[in-house]
């Protein structure tokens, strides 16, 4: 008899409780973009094609998304010349972050690596050199000799050390690249892409900020000798602050440049050009266009909240909402203001929630093309109500479940 009196009161406080609940929001379809103006209905912008460069092949590439802006034979296998030194450099200065080697350990010079042709830093054999030193011979004089002697430091010999930059390659999705050597030196087989080097060169950006900058420098003194950085955008553009240089007969004159403005940075890859300053000038229009009609443009940030939550038989009534990774568009200049972000997130949350428990997805869209496709998660855990309330909570679920 108490029991059936108990379980009449918890029926009727349940659906009185359900009762004054007040309605459902209607979900929310459209979010602002953080920072943004108000949505304005606006026209696509004109933006012209990119522009056609006397080069083999090229591609320009949003450093920090990846997106390609621009390209043209971006995947047909080229002999990159010096250009492959990009990965010899990646080892070695991903050998001294991860500490196994230190910038000023003495590096031996071997007979092989005195008697490189072709460009050098003019190190010589039987004496010792600091890493650093060598290094800085790599990527500022484009020295075979110094790339041959940090290989063999490396790995023992040049052959092992070629066969971790082909591990290295597959790794970072270099798919149309082979090394035979660590310098460029030509030899059959030894091909790449520009879109596997602008991979190379995201990976040398991002992955590595610390030692970066060498990449900027104009000009290394070593052994009494001043040698110019060959990139001369370094000197014409004060935005640019790397790559490489390459250049051999079969190659051609190719060039990686990358420069920042503001809070877009662009990675150009020219391979092919018929001079020094083809290849200077033809990644100069790449550039431009690039800047002139693209940027780059954060929307969220990784555990940003986004929205809240009704959460049923819960010790909490709602969980905070939000997106687990940053989230960076290329756009065309003066868009930013025409996305459309949706969110959609599930009818009923039950706890127990966890720390990034997926609980719907937000996506991103303009001129009716998708961009974005990501999860809304938890930001914080929820845990499991007590007996009662969650039968309480259940019962009104019920009830909604029925009226609705």
């Amino acid at each position: 008899m108490i029991k059936n009196i108990f379980t009449t009161l918890l029926l009727a406080s349940a659906v009185t409780a359900y009762a004054q609940q007040p309605a459902a929001p209607v979900p929310t379809n459209s979010l602002p973009t953080p920072g943004a103006a108000p949505v304005v209905e606006q026209k696509p912008a004109v933006i012209p094609a990119a522009p056609q460069l006397a080069a083999t092949g090229f591609i320009l590439v949003d450093a920090t998304t990846g997106n390609i802006v621009a390209e043209s034979n971006s995947e047909q296998r080229l002999p990159p010349a010096s250009l492959t030194k990009m990965m010899s450099s990646y080892l070695v200065v991903d050998e001294i972050e991860k500490g196994r080697i230190t910038e000023d350990a003495m590096v031996n010079i071997s007979v092989k690596a005195w008697k490189m042709g072709g460009s050098r830093m003019y190190v010589k054999e039987g004496t010792q050199v600091p890493v650093i030193d060598l290094l800085r011979g790599v990527i500022i004089q484009s020295g075979n000799d110094s790339t041959v002697a940090l290989a063999e430091f490396v790995s023992g010999n040049e052959d092992a050390f070629v066969d971790l930059m082909n591990q290295k390659a597959a790794q970072l999705g270099m798919t149309n690249t082979h090394f035979e050597n660590s310098t460029g030196w030509p030899a059959e087989g030894h091909l790449t892409t520009a879109k596997d080097l602008a991979v190379l060169a995201r990976a040398i950006i991002n992955d590595h900020p610390t030692h970066y900058p060498i990449h900027a420098e104009k000009y290394f003194f070593y052994n009494n000798i001043r040698q110019p950085n060959r990139n001369l955008l370094l000197f014409r553009d004060e935005t640019v602050d790397g790559l490489k240089t390459g250049h051999t007969d079969e190659a051609g004159y190719c060039l990686v440049a990358s420069s920042k403005r503001e809070n877009t940075r662009f990675i150009a890859v020219v391979m092919g050009t018929a001079s020094e300053n083809a290849r200077a000038a033809e990644t100069e229009k790449l550039l431009a266009y690039g800047f002139r009609y693209f940027q780059t443009t954060p929307l969220y940030q990784a555990g940003q909240q986004v929205s809240t939550s009704r959460v049923w038989a819960g010790k909490a009534e709602e969980v905070t909402l939000g997106i687990p990774n940053n989230i960076v568009l290329t756009l065309p200049k003066g868009r930013e203001q025409s996305l459309q972000a949706k969110m959609h997130v599930n009818e009923i949350i039950k706890a127990p929630i966890a720390v990034g428990q997926e609980l719907g997805n937000l996506t991103v869209e303009l001129d009716g093309q998708l961009l974005v496709n990501t999860p809304i998660v938890a930001l914080h855990a929820v845990e499991e109500a007590g007996f009662f309330a969650r039968l309480i909570d259940n019962l009104k679920l019920f009830f909604r479940n029925l009226f609705s």
